[in-house]
């Protein structure tokens, strides 16, 4: 993809923090305000390791992934 910015090592680790985030959260052990903070921003590492482009590296000008 012309626009990713992250490297497969960056990738692999974002989608299983957010794959973590998302069953922690899921799971029901954390109290009210962690499970919905752990299922919201759950999406986010997994979104954009499944995309392989994060807006935040865009803004800061910054990449994982070599050209």
């Amino acid at each position: 993809m012309r626009f990713a910015n992250e490297a497969a090592w960056d990738r692999a680790l974002r989608i299983f923090v957010g794959v973590g985030m998302l069953a922690l959260g899921w799971s029901g052990q954390t109290h009210s305000f962690w499970e919905l903070f752990l299922k919201l921003f759950g999406l986010f590492p997994l979104a954009s390791g499944l995309i392989g482009w994060d807006p935040v590296y865009t803004l800061l000008h910054f990449r994982t992934k070599r050209e």
